[in-house]
């Protein structure tokens, strides 16, 4: 008894190569194999594109929030003072400081004086956000104190006051200049608060990486702060740095705890999870938009095979007549148009992982061609276009198109396998 052949046996492979590269004239479907082909790899490198960016985007706009804000803000509720004001501030800020030190996961603790005033120098205005902090919590701030982006040092940042790039843009200052800062609540006098008005000098300059960052902050030394805002011996508010700020909310109970009665707790995801959501829903819908593109070239293959199955009518019939079993017509045509899928899906993989490798000189490029301007920091918050490859999107757009291409080669595969012999070689 003859043996039957295994499974995908060689001459399967040979006949499915054969078919793949027949021209149109001998029957076979070059055209619609290159244009299935084609559809896929760009339907891949599109989803692998977008993925990359996407986390990418993500990945860069939480390193802006985590490296240049607090994870955790501790801050007081609204009470009122010896003199009868109303106030939020937190008068034994050292002490706090200490307790919220000593909770488990807490990296570091800096107690802050903020507030709004209004920065000028050379004719120019801009409204700042001015936070007041020791040198050696500054110097802890990692997009803040970093050496590559930041000018001048913070060895004299008792001297003056850092600020923002975006700052020093508006007011058109560079390092050793003066800036005139303020505030509308300044010196009591017998007429009624006057305005604060004083000069600082610029001692460094820092690129935080967020728009609205680098443009609206200024920092100045604590001490300094203090007296400015008439904060004397108080501070605003208690910036805390955790080790796992992704699970910031297993920090939040002690660090309440710690801080006392009247203390209230923010943290960076209450203050960005709105966005954040937003974006989780925008990936949501954006990949599912994409697999429709994949799926859209992956049905190309089905069309290609239907019409290679076509004008393969008479050879389906002599293979048959020859003993091939449904089982092995029905690989063969399987075989073409896996084929197709899964040399699409490698080439489509590897133009999306080029393009997120190489993003920064295509978007410069890009960029270049339009004239500029592709990219506004005001709106999107970061300077440029990220992308971030990850092991788990490459395999889901893999896995994605090459269960597509597998699905949809099933019925034309089938309708080649079920062909009578003998009403295909009817006319031959």
């Amino acid at each position: 008894m003859a043996k039957t052949p295994p499974p995908f046996a060689p001459f399967e492979w040979m006949i499915a190569w054969r078919y793949l590269r027949a021209k149109r004239a001998e029957g076979g479907v070059s055209v619609m194999t290159w244009i299935s082909l084609v559809g896929i790899t760009l339907a891949v490198f599109a989803l692998i594109a977008t993925l990359a960016v996407r986390a990418g985007f993500r990945a860069e706009f939480v390193d802006t929030i985590l490296g240049a804000n607090a994870h955790v803000t501790v801050y007081h509720i609204e009470r009122t003072d010896d003199q009868g004001r109303s106030t939020r501030t937190l008068p034994d800020h050292n002490a706090m400081a200490t307790r919220v030190a000593q909770v488990p996961g807490v990296v570091r603790v800096a107690p802050l004086v903020k507030g709004q005033v209004m920065a000028t120098a050379n004719g120019r205005n801009a409204g700042v956000e001015v936070f007041g902090i020791s040198a050696e919590d500054l110097k802890a701030i990692p997009r803040v104190a970093d050496p590559e982006t930041g000018r001048g040092t913070l060895d004299l940042f008792d001297d003056g006051v850092a600020i923002g790039s975006g700052v020093a843009m508006m007011l058109g200052v560079g390092l050793g200049d003066q800036i005139k800062l303020i505030s509308p609540n300044g010196v009591k006098t017998a007429f009624g608060v006057s305005p604060r008005v004083k000069s600082y000098e610029v001692t460094y300059i820092f690129t935080a990486g967020r728009y609205d960052i680098d443009r609206t902050r200024i920092y100045m030394p604590f001490d300094e702060a203090q007296l400015y805002f008439n904060r004397e011996g108080e501070a605003d508010e208690l910036e805390v740095i955790v080790e796992n700020p992704e699970k910031v909310e297993q920090y939040t109970a002690g660090i309440a705890e710690a801080a006392g009665v009247g203390a209230l707790i923010w943290t960076w995801q209450d203050a960005s999870g709105g966005f954040l959501r937003a974006l989780d829903i925008e990936d949501n819908v954006m990949f599912v938009i994409l697999s429709v593109l994949v799926l859209i070239a992956a049905m190309n293959i089905t069309s290609g095979l239907i019409m290679l199955v076509k004008n393969k009518g008479g050879d389906i019939g002599i293979l048959r007549t020859m003993g091939l079993t449904e089982g092995s017509v029905m690989r063969v045509f399987f075989i073409c148009g896996a084929f197709t899928g899964i040399i699409g899906t490698a080439l489509g993989v590897l133009l999306g992982c080029l393009f997120a490798i190489y993003i920064d000189p295509i978007f410069a490029t890009v960029n270049y061609l339009s004239g500029g301007g592709v990219w506004d920091p005001s709106i999107r918050g970061i300077y440029a276009l990220p992308a971030k490859l990850q092991v788990q999107d490459v395999t889901a757009a893999i896995a994605l198109s090459l269960g597509l291409s597998f699905v949809v080669t099933i019925f034309p595969a089938r309708r080649a396998a079920r062909l009578n012999p003998v009403e295909a070689l009817r006319y031959e």
